[in-house]
């Protein structure tokens, strides 16, 4: 359940009202597991797979009313686009503006910038250099920072003072991020008090238009103005008969080995602080990555290079005490991903929609349960159970109906079917999309890979009056299947 995704009054999911009762309908229903979205400030498309930061958070979700909780808003803000079915970001974020500025102005008169929980907060190495590139990138018209001035572009190098206003609007950053870390760490510490783990998500890639670039640039393959050589995607596959073209820069694994992959101790540990489980979207691109020219226009013109996976890997959990990763590792893979995934004992996943296979005269699940593996309905990135189910010929659904009654399965609706079937299974964990437990069709589908912008990301539950009695319905299926 993306945090975006959350009920709000303001057209957008906060850290604030709806994120607590959400966890209480958890934590009632007996999930021990809130899997999200990465929750770094979306950039091109409002894919969270794309920020501006691996650390910063989106000031999309500070809660406005804790704000004024707080005494830092007058007054609660009105109500914005209110039970909306989708997020309109660009309106949501106009409207938020005002607000956060408010809320600035009054901690600075409050003196806040000298309480010692900011002071440390902002000594962190990130902080001020991301408060400063979001502060240049909005001197530079929102343009991405290889088109920024020449002085701009080199600032992580040269440091250069800052103009009054461009200093302000960093220092502004700086307090937003304080306020979403603040906000976001009293979430977590309500779901582990109910006993829920958080599972957040972590890009294998950064995006180009980003800090971690910007302020990194010899840990990736650019040219002499800041742009990739080569970038990140797939080849051709389930989704794209073109594969899949990112954008996103490719490492310089050279480079980082001779720094000991500080970059990677440092963006997954600070990760670790705000996760209790870390998935690692991409997984495979530690075993090999697929390389392609900036140049080619599509994915199909690329190589597969290799990883030093084991020595990253090695690192990290040497440096991270009790990181707790999890391996995305979807798709076709050659057989090495899985050594390097079961060397360090890491759940992999398993998707119930592409494991069941109804080209023969009965359907069978491919899948074989595994315990040490986490099994799905589906992910953002697919069809929503109902959606592909009801997009089967007869034929296939009657085979499908079958394979759920020889499993026992057999009664109730056809979504509850299939809930039942993926927690019966052996599977270690069991992670469901409330757009599942909803029984959503096309409305609750969340992304199509290779594509870009709307509808993509927008899905927004309006309030939380079906969600409640369906996850009463699937606390009782927990207890049924003796998940609890």
């Amino acid at each position: 359940m993306p945090v975006s995704a959350l009920p709000s009054r303001v057209g957008a999911g906060e850290l604030g009202e709806s994120a607590f009762h959400f966890i209480e309908l958890l934590k009632k229903n007996h999930v021990k597991i809130w899997q999200i979205l990465p929750l770094n400030p979306v950039g091109y498309g409002n894919s969270p797979y794309q920020p501006y930061s691996s650390c910063a958070g989106d000031e999309l979700y500070i809660s406005l009313d804790k704000l004024a909780e707080d005494g830092l808003l007058k007054e609660a803000p009105e109500a914005f686009l209110q039970n909306a079915k989708r997020v309109d970001y660009d309106a949501v974020r106009q409207y938020r503006e005002p607000y956060l500025r408010e809320a600035f102005a009054a901690f600075q008169e409050k003196n806040g910038q000298e309480e010692p929980a900011y002071k440390e907060f902002v000594s962190q190495d990130w902080v001020y250099e991301y408060g400063v590139f979001r502060a240049l990138k909005k001197a530079n018209n929102g343009a991405c920072w290889n088109d920024w001035a020449e002085e701009d572009r080199n600032w992580p190098e040269n440091r250069h003072e800052l103009l009054a206003e461009t200093e302000a609007e960093a220092q502004h950053q700086m307090f937003l991020q304080y306020i979403f870390y603040t906000q976001w760490m009293n979430v977590k510490k309500a779901a582990n008090e109910a006993g829920i783990e958080i599972m957040g998500d972590v890009p294998f890639y950064v995006g180009q238009d980003s800090v971690d670039v910007w302020g990194g640039k010899d840990n990736f393959l650019l040219d002499t103005d800041g742009r990739p050589i080569f970038i990140a995607g797939v080849p051709p596959d389930y989704f794209s008969a073109t594969g899949q073209r990112w954008g996103n820069p490719i490492y310089d694994w050279d480079h980082m080995k001779k720094q000991n992959y500080q970059f990677w101790v440092n963006r997954i540990g600070y990760s670790n602080k705000l996760f209790d489980i870390i998935r690692i979207d991409h997984f495979r691109a530690f075993d090999t990555y697929w390389k392609i020219p900036a140049t080619c226009p599509t994915a199909i013109d690329g190589e597969w290079i290799e990883a030093p996976g084991y020595e990253v890997i090695d690192i990290l959990k040497k440096e991270i005490p009790g990181l707790n990763l999890v391996a995305e590792d979807l798709g076709l893979l050659r057989p090495e991903v899985l050594v390097l995934k079961d060397h360090y004992h890491l759940k992999g996943m398993k998707i119930l929609i592409f494991s069941v296979d109804t080209s023969g005269k009965y359907a069978r699940d491919t899948f074989h349960d595994v315990e040490n593996m986490i099994f799905y309905t589906g992910t953002h990135d697919n069809d929503t159970i109902m959606q592909w189910y009801n997009g089967m010929s007869t034929a296939a659904r009657r085979k499908v109906r079958r394979m759920l009654k020889k499993a026992g399965a057999s009664y109730g609706s056809m979504k509850e079917r299939f809930l039942k079937y993926t927690l019966q299974n052996q599977a270690e964990y069991a992670i469901i999309p409330l757009a599942d437990i909803l029984g959503l069709g096309k409305e609750g589908h969340i992304n199509t890979p290779g594509t870009i912008g709307s509808p993509n990301w927008e899905w927004h539950l309006p309030n939380f009056t079906q969600a409640e009695k369906e996850l009463h319905k699937f606390g009782k299926l927990i207890i049924e299947t003796k998940r609890v």
